[in-house]
Parts: structure tokens; sequence; C-alpha cells
């Protein structure tokens, strides 16, 4: 699945959530900035067909369908939303998420959930006093249990504190899962992110690299030009190329020089003359030798 945000913001001149797209799809994890105390929340349930948007829509595989996002994104621990209250403890949030997900919802059931996720010496424990990891591990585990959830939309998380790098590779791990992933975070968590890179956190609001098609013959698809990089140099038109040597017969023979301006510039005589012979004396005007 693919759920897009095209434009979308909410209150007067965008108050509550100033325009926004992104878009998030099934097995990959993206975040989205969103600060302020409301704005995470809004975002949240706009992106899961919670809340309608004042301006723009979301659309799941290219149909606006509200109903099919919200019977098939869960929005997690989301502010005044559908986050737990703190003093609840660990066992009672687990039995309610498993009474609406339609399975056992007694304290046993709960604490054999917990047991078999690992986390049953913190059945007792307030939820609000749980690592930060485990909370976001524990939420997205109950609510994949409901029929029909493709996504989840966690938001805030970064809100309790605690390493990025925790919440962000179990958010990764559902992913690999198949679940399509958002996580609503605020700047301050982005900035650690991307500085992991190794986490390879993406941006759900940057662009989406298309798909890279096979071309018939295993052929390439051209680069697209760098409009930052030097122009390459234009190349030198090649030299004319040389005319073929004409047949010595078919030549036309080179004229002479005639001997006066020959030997002015010191050429060699003719071939037809006799070296031997001796030059004609220059005479002057009146006739006499120099």
């Amino acid at each position: 699945m693919r759920v897009t945000l095209h434009d979308v913001s909410k209150g007067r001149g965008g108050q509550a959530l100033p325009t926004t797209s992104l878009e998030f799809h099934s097995g990959a994890v993206r975040f989205a900035l969103a600060e302020t105390e409301q704005r995470p929340t809004v975002l949240g349930l706009i992106a899961s067909g919670r809340m309608r948007p004042d301006t723009g829509r979301v659309t799941i595989d290219g149909d606006a369908d509200n109903r099919a996002l919200r019977r098939t994104i869960a929005l997690v621990d989301a502010p005044d939303v559908s986050d737990p209250h703190a003093d609840i403890t660990l066992a009672g949030v687990v039995g309610e998420e498993l009474m609406f997900a339609g399975v056992g919802a007694t304290p046993l059931h709960a604490r054999r959930w917990l047991n078999q996720l690992g986390f049953g010496e913190l059945a007792g424990v307030a939820i609000g006093n749980v690592d930060p990891a485990a909370r976001v591990r524990i939420l997205c585990e109950l609510a994949i249990l409901r029929t029909g959830t493709e996504a989840i939309v966690l938001v805030s998380p970064d809100r309790h504190g605690g390493s990025p790098d925790g919440w962000w590779r179990i958010a990764s791990e559902f992913a690999d899962r198949g679940y399509a992933m958002l996580v609503v975070i605020g700047g301050s968590a982005a900035v650690a992110l991307e500085r992991m890179h190794e986490l390879e956190a993406i941006n759900a609001s940057g662009p989406v690299e298309p798909l890279v098609l096979d071309l018939p013959g295993g052929s390439e698809p051209e680069p697209e030009p760098d409009s930052e990089a030097e122009p390459e140099p234009v190349p030198e038109p090649d030299p004319e190329p040389e005319p073929e040597a004409e047949d010595p017969d078919e030549r036309p023979a080179t004229p002479h020089a005639d001997a006066e301006h020959a030997d002015a510039l010191g050429s060699p005589p003719a071939d037809d003359e006799d070296p031997a012979a001796e030059p004609e004396p220059n005479t002057t005007e009146n006739g006499g030798e120099r």
C-alpha cells in the first residue's frame, strides 16, 4: 500500500498544520517533521484518515478513501488521542488493547502476552516509566493484532527521551515485516537520525525515488545532466583529410623560378640548367660591367 498526503493543511492559515506533502508505503519506514505541541497529533490524525484536512487530500493507492485509511492504518501513541495514561500499568494497557483486538483480555492473558514478548517483568510497572524503546515495541506489537492493519503512524516517540536509534530500529523491523511505517518526530530527533548514517533514515516529505525499470538489451538509462557540473569541453573538429597522392605521371610539372629570382632567394638552380655554366655578367644601364 502507498499513502500520500497532497498539500494538506489544518486550521486558519495552516496554524494547526502548515501545508504538508509526504508519502509512505509498505516495506519502508519514513519520518515526518512536525513541531509544537499540537501538530504531531494533527499530522498523525490526517495521515491515518481520522481527521479531514482543510486543504489538500490523502490517498491510499491513488484513491481518496478515509474509511480504508482508518481500517488499515493504526495510530500509535498520539498525544491526547491514542496514548495510554502514564499511571496505568503495562498489564492494564495490554489488556485493553487485547480486548480491542478481539482476543482474551484478562490480566492473565495480558501477562502471558507480555511474557511471550519478553517483557513479563514489566507487567506491574506504570507505562509512563517504561523504557522508550520497550514502549514503542509493545505498542506497535499491540497495534498489529487488529485485523487488517497494514500500516502504523507512530507519533512523537522522541518525547519520551532516550536515543532515537532505539525506537527507529524497532520501526525499521516492522517495515521489514512488510508494514508501512510513518514516524512523526521533531527537528532535534530528525537531526540525530540523519547523523546516524547507518540507520538510513529518510524524510517522508523528501522526493521519492522512481522505480528503475530494466531496459531491453540490458542497457542502462542515461543519467540526467547535472546542472552544477562543469560543462564538458567541446571536442575540436577533426582535421580535414589530406588529399590522396596523385599519380606522378599525371602530376603537373612544378614551375621553376628563373635564375635571377632563384639566386636572390638562395634557391638551388633549376634542374634543366647547367650548374657549371658561367652566369652572364650584369651590365649597367650604359652597357659597362659593374
